[in-house]
C-alpha cells in the first residue's frame, strides 16, 4: 500500500513540474495562437476530426486535456446532455469557464493520470492534443475503455510520432531560412522530449506508431479510423502552412467499446 502511495506522489509531482501551461509567460504566448483566439476555426485539424466525432445528442462527453474547452462547448451543441471537462492547468480551466457558462459542462483541474476514471460512464471520450504529454499511454487507453459504457467512443488527436521524433521539434532550414526538411531521429527510443515550443522549453514524451496503435487494440478496442492531419485548403495561404504538407504533425485515431453481448454461461 505505501509503495503505492509512494508512486502516486512521485507521479503528481512529476505531473507538477510538467505543467508548462499554468507559467504565466508561456500562457500568455499560447493565448496569442489562432486556436487560441478563433477556437475550433482556427485549428488546423478541425476540419478532420469534426467529421470523426459521433451522435452526440442526449450523450455525455468525457474532454481529457479540455484546454480552453472549444471540444466541450462543440459537444453541448451537438446535443450532449453533460459533459466533464479535465486539464492539469488550472489557466486553462480558468479560460474555459468564462467561455462557456453552459450549466451542462462542468470543468475541474486534474491530470489526466489522476482522474479516477469511473466504470462505464461515459458515451465519449475525446482527447486532443495532450496524449502526447503522457509517459504510460497504455494506462490511459486501458483506463478509457474502462470509463466508456459498452459500444462508446474514444476520439484522440495527438502530435503524430514523426513529430515527436524530430530533433527538438524544428525544421531544418538552409541560409534563406527556409525549412529544407524535417530531421527524424532515435524513433524507436520512446520517452521524454524536450521540445522548444512557444519559445519554452516543453517536455513532451514520444511513442512510436507501433505503440500507440497496439496500445488502443490491446486495450480492447476496436479502429474505426485512423487519420493524418493536414491543413485545409482555406488554410494553404496561411505563411507557413503550406511546409505542413512535408511532414504529418498530429495523428487522429477513432476507436469504440463493442455492445455489450448477449449473456452466455
Amino acid at each position: 500500500m505505501r509503495s503505492l502511495l509512494v508512486q502516486k506522489m512521485i507521479r503528481s509531482m512529476e505531473t507538477a513540474m510538467r505543467n508548462e501551461y499554468d507559467d504565466k509567460d508561456f500562457f500568455e504566448r499560447y493565448a496569442q495562437m489562432s486556436r487560441s483566439r478563433e477556437g475550433l476555426s482556427g485549428a488546423g485539424e478541425w476540419h478532420q476530426m469534426k467529421k470523426l466525432f459521433p451522435p452526440l445528442e442526449g450523450k455525455k462527453v468525457l474532454d481529457l486535456g479540455c484546454g480552453y474547452g472549444w471540444h466541450c462547448a462543440y459537444a453541448v451543441s451537438q446535443g450532449a446532455e453533460e459533459v466533464l471537462g479535465i486539464d492539469l492547468s488550472s489557466r486553462m480551466i480558468g479560460e474555459a469557464g468564462k467561455r462557456s457558462g453552459d450549466p451542462k459542462i462542468t470543468y475541474r483541474v486534474c491530470a489526466l493520470e489522476e482522474y479516477d476514471y469511473p466504470e462505464a460512464a461515459w458515451d465519449c471520450v475525446v482527447s486532443n492534443l495532450a496524449l502526447h504529454y503522457i509517459a504510460d499511454l497504455d494506462e490511459i487507453f486501458r483506463k478509457v475503455f474502462r470509463t466508456l459504457k459498452p459500444g462508446g467512443t474514444f476520439l484522440f488527436n495527438m502530435e503524430h510520432p514523426v513529430f515527436t521524433a524530430g530533433v527538438g521539434q524544428e525544421w531544418i532550414c538552409g541560409e534563406d531560412g527556409k525549412p529544407l526538411y524535417w530531421p527524424v531521429d532515435d524513433y524507436f527510443y520512446p520517452g521524454e522530449r524536450r521540445t522548444n515550443f512557444l519559445g519554452c522549453q516543453v517536455m513532451k514524451q514520444h511513442h512510436t506508431l507501433t505503440q500507440i496503435m497496439s496500445g488502443v487494440l490491446d486495450a480492447g478496442f476496436t479502429v474505426q479510423a485512423v487519420e493524418e492531419a493536414e491543413p485545409s485548403e482555406e488554410m494553404m495561404g496561411i505563411p507557413g502552412m503550406a511546409d505542413e504538407m512535408r511532414r504529418p504533425m498530429m495523428l487522429m485515431i477513432k476507436a469504440k467499446k463493442a455492445e455489450k453481448g448477449p449473456l452466455t454461461e
